[in-house]
């Protein structure tokens, strides 16, 4: 287990890294293989390394520097500093996508509780980091769903069916991209720390 001292700096680096995920977008390129016959091209992922940054801090941090790392970050955000996608304040909350922010918490937990019960293999973090996404969009479509029948600020712009569609499955490919990257860096990272 880590210490509290580790834990505090853990979760100062994983506020950094979700603030610093929010603001840069996730790409990939072509094949290696391919770059000697085609040109290296650079596709985007549609989504940030922000849900990067909240895993990765759970998966190197454990489980109480990935929440207050995300506390930190949900605290920061809604009392005006612009540390979410498009901006910060109390008005988040109205809006009906702010569920994933609040996801962010028991997600970064899961994660970092799953991924200090064994051994740092790929296996585990990988699987750490998937249940982590999980209860993020779980948490997602719950206050979306929530915001729909009490037709919040944008709840009744668009259906239920499409919201869930726009903020959970057309992000998952791209985040799930993501993981695997958060996985081999917490693999690699951990090693590298023996712990």
């Amino acid at each position: 287990m880590l210490r509290t001292s580790n834990q505090l700096l853990w979760s100062m680096i994983g506020l950094l890294l979700t603030i610093g995920g929010t603001f840069l977008e996730a790409h990939i390129t072509t094949f290696p293989w391919l770059w000697s016959s085609h040109s290296v091209s650079i596709f985007s992922l549609g989504v940030t390394f922000q849900v990067g940054g909240v895993l990765l801090v759970g998966c190197l941090g454990g489980k109480n520097a990935g929440a207050l790392s995300q506390i930190a970050y949900l605290l920061m955000g809604l009392t005006l500093l612009p540390v979410f996608s498009n901006g910060g304040g109390i008005g988040y909350v109205q809006l009906s996508q702010f569920g994933y922010l609040l996801g962010f918490i028991p997600g970064a937990w899961i994660c970092g509780f799953l991924a200090f019960q064994a051994r740092p293999r790929l296996e585990s973090l990988a699987f750490s980091c998937i249940c982590g996404l999980f209860i993020i969009h779980i948490c997602g479509i719950t206050y979306l769903s929530i915001s729909h029948v009490l037709k919040l600020q944008n709840a009744f712009l668009i259906s239920l069916s499409q919201a869930i569609i726009q903020y959970s499955w057309l992000q998952i490919p791209g985040q799930l991209a993501v993981v695997c990257a958060v996985t081999i860096l917490a693999y690699i990272l951990r090693h590298l720390i023996f712990y």
